[in-house]
Order: structure tokens, then sequence, then C-alpha cells
């Protein structure tokens, strides 16, 4: 397994999703529904949905761009990927038990959306995973 590899595929696909925070608002029609929010709740929804963005953003930078340092045996590699791991893990969790049946069960879409997520939950956590674990390896 070429985990440098997997790491940029990671990066680029957590960038991905950044961009695609961009339509959010649109697609799930958040004008009318943070419409009924205080001021302060609708503010502080936007700012964090943006700080999520910027996150996974940085996240991508550093998989995508900086892969060969972060595979480099460190201390501070290692710190960072034990935060990328516990991150992603904590996704995958709440994807299963967070997170209503009812949302995404008996609709094809959301269903489909589901699997994917899911699977790309565990793509994360698996490649970073893999980098962490050659930290300790070697």
């Amino acid at each position: 397994m070429n985990i440098a590899l997997h790491l940029k595929i990671v990066g680029a696909l957590l960038i991905l999703l950044a961009l695609a925070h961009l339509t959010f608002a649109k697609r799930f029609n958040w004008n009318e529904e943070t419409g009924r929010m205080s001021l302060l709740n609708r503010q502080i929804f936007y700012v964090h949905c943006f700080f999520i963005s910027l996150v996974l953003v940085l996240m991508g930078v550093l998989s995508l761009f900086c892969t060969r340092l972060l595979l480099e045996i460190g201390e501070l590699n290692k710190l960072v990927l034990i935060a990328l791991v516990a991150f992603w893990t904590a996704r995958l969790f709440i994807q299963f038990f967070i997170y209503d049946t009812r949302l995404w069960k008996g609709n094809r879409l959301h269903t489909a959306m589901h699997i994917a997520f899911s699977v790309f939950w565990i793509y994360c956590v698996t490649a970073y995973g893999t980098a962490l674990w050659r930290q300790f390896a070697t």
C-alpha cells in the first residue's frame, strides 16, 4: 500500500468536501431554516460552518501538499496523526450512532450518501491510521 498516495487522495477529497460546503446553503434550504433562528444562533451556525470548511481545507492541504513531511518519523507528526485519527474516528462514530437513521432510510439518494460518507470516513481513519502505525513501527 502506498500510504503517501492514499494521504494525497484523502487530502484532495477533503478539499473537495470543503468546497462542496459552498452549495449546502441552497441544497439544504438554510436561508429559510436559519431564518427561524435568533440572530445569535444563526450567526453561530454560519461561523461553525465556516470553521468546519476551514478545518477540512487545512487537513486537505496538509495531506495533499505536505505528505512527505507528515510521513517523516517524529513526535510532532505522531501527535498530528493521533489527532487526525481521533477526529475521523469520532466523525465515523457520529455517522452511525448520532445521526438518526430516519434521515436516510427509505430514501435512495440519502442512503447512497450515507454509505458513501461512511466509506469515506473509514478511508480517512484507515489512511491516517496506517500513517500513524508507521510512526510507531519504525
